[in-house]
């Protein structure tokens, strides 16, 4: 219902009370119901906006809506590398929700917890849907923020994993990461990523996107890949030839073929993951099927988990309201 112009509030929530609203059950159920709702064509992902700025950063908009639902809104995040030195986060990220009836904004929400669930979230349905589900060897390249997210999921959705090498940076290894997992698998610092890579079922990457992760000659039959780094013209994290032996899964054909790992082979064939989870696109995985899920993350996921989140926070009453009148 929209409140009558002199009467409007305003609701911000901030990082922590995102956090607090935050399970990986239901965001896994948002993310999923914005795959379906991007396959049914009953959301819109509106034109992207990915700019490099003078100061090194990215910054970019994603913005979507679905009309049904009266759900309106955008997401602006990008990454900025020189945050480090300030003892911050890279990844910024702020979501907006509006009122699609007047334009008026409803929430101002962190997205930096946001998105790293929802991707995390978006890479254990692309697990469940393409790894050989008798999976029990794992590579991730990165140890930060989406690294961990992607792990969290993966080892939620692929409960045979036992062991797990991961490729720092520095080939160093890295004792926080390892803690947050050491309970669930056997944990390794990879020296060598071409052999981690080999031995493994699953490969995660979760990097900058600055270039390719491994040789194309590692990659076995029967290996699932979740791609997350390649997001920007430019950027890449699997080596040439790879693609062409694969069966590739993208979350948008278009985004993909102009930001993710597709950009560098444009011509391969691919489906939506949205197809597949409405079963309007049969998927029967071959044992020695190469499969890759490129992830460029849709404005769609940003705004069903925070739907979600800013109907729970209105429930318990978290956040802050500001008189926003028109």
């Amino acid at each position: 219902m929209t409140s009558h112009p002199s009467e409007a509030t305003l609701l911000l929530l901030d990082k922590g009370s995102v956090e607090q609203l935050l399970t990986p059950a239901e965001v896994t159920q948002a993310v999923r119901e914005a795959f379906v709702l991007h396959g049914r064509h009953e959301g819109r992902v509106f034109p992207l906006v990915r700019e490099k700025l003078s100061t090194g950063g990215v910054f970019g908009i994603k913005s979507g809506d679905v009309p049904s639902q009266g759900l309106l809104g955008f997401k602006a995040a990008g990454f900025w590398p020189h945050n480090r030195e300030l003892g911050g986060e890279p990844h910024q990220a702020t979501i907006l929700l509006f009122d699609p009836a007047t334009g008026r904004p409803r929430c101002v929400i962190d997205g930096n917890a946001i998105t790293t669930v929802r991707t995390g979230a978006a890479g254990g349905l692309g697990l469940e849907q393409l790894a050989r589900q008798d999976s029990t060897h794992l590579t991730v390249f990165g140890t930060g923020v989406q690294a961990r997210s992607q792990l969290r999921f993966a080892l939620r959705v692929l409960p045979r994993i036992a062991t797990v090498w991961y490729v720092s940076v520095d080939r160093k290894a890295d004792p926080a990461f390892e803690a947050l997992f050491a309970d669930q698998c056997d944990m390794h610092c990879a020296q060598d990523a071409d052999r981690a890579v080999a031995e493994s079922d699953v490969v995660i990457t979760a990097t900058p996107g600055g270039g390719q992760l491994f040789d194309a000659s590692a990659v076995r039959p029967g290996t699932h890949l979740n791609c997350v780094g390649a997001d920007t013209a430019g950027k890449r994290e699997l080596p040439p030839g790879v693609l062409e032996r694969a069966r590739l899964v993208v979350d948008d054909r278009e985004q993909a073929s102009q930001l993710g790992e597709m950009q560098w082979a444009r011509e391969t064939a691919c489906v939506e993951l949205g197809s597949l989870l409405l079963g309007e696109t049969p998927f029967s995985r071959a044992a020695s099927d190469i499969t890759v899920f490129d992830m460029t993350g849709l404005a769609l996921q940003d705004l069903t988990v925070a739907r979600l989140i800013y109907e729970r926070a209105c429930a318990q009453a978290l956040g802050h309201r500001i008189v926003w009148p028109w």
